[in-house]
């Protein structure tokens, strides 16, 4: 289902980007949506690194044995 939403934005702002969706054979409308999946979807890059580099560095930890499962799981 798709809901209607009211954005502000400059005027001739809006007409440029109504002319480039039209040399794209697209509305703005479209295009809007295509980007609006995208906003919504998209993964924060930064942490993703950051999570990267924590388990690059965690996989040098060595804790010297084996646990038990009753030890991993005490709180």
């Amino acid at each position: 289902m798709l809901r209607n939403i009211t954005l502000s934005a400059d005027e001739q702002l809006i007409a440029r980007a109504r002319e480039k969706a039209v040399a794209a054979q697209s509305t703005l409308n479209v295009e809007f949506r295509k980007w609006l999946s995208g906003y919504a979807t998209a993964k924060d890059d930064a942490a993703i690194d950051r999570f990267r580099s924590v388990m690059k560095e965690l996989a040098q930890a060595d804790p010297g044995r084996s646990f038990s499962r009753d030890e991993m799981n005490e709180r």
